[in-house]
């Protein structure tokens, strides 16, 4: 199934990035000083394609920054519930000990078990 999955939406998108990266060879400048244009002091050359993809790397890095940056309200939530929930179950095992405390095995003294016998 997985595969299925990935050969119905991988092989089309592969295509589409290959043909993309074929017809867009061309190579292409990129200043990085725009106080003197002419002579710049840091420039590279890429094909066009490393430019778009560059720019869709870049783009998803910082999508997933800004998603975690919002969802931290969520992870604090999850936190002060998961304290609240190990403070609840030890009150809950500290009540099960004080209203059957355990016997000599281990066993509850409520459940009227005899002791074990000592050889």
């Amino acid at each position: 199934m997985r595969t299925l999955v990935w050969l119905l939406i991988g092989a089309p998108v592969a295509l589409v990035i290959v043909a993309l990266a074929l017809v867009n060879n061309q190579s292409v400048t990129i200043v990085l000083d725009p106080f003197t244009p002419a002579t710049p002091f840091l420039s590279l050359s890429v094909p066009l394609y490393v430019v778009f993809f560059a720019a869709l790397w870049v783009g998803a890095l910082l999508g997933g920054v800004a998603v975690w940056a919002n969802q931290h309200r969520f992870r604090r939530a999850a936190r002060v519930n998961r304290r609240e929930a190990r403070r609840w179950q030890g009150e809950a095992e500290r009540l099960k000990e004080e209203v059957h405390p355990a016997g000599p095995a281990g066993v509850p003294a409520s459940l009227g078990l005899p002791a074990p016998r000592r050889l």
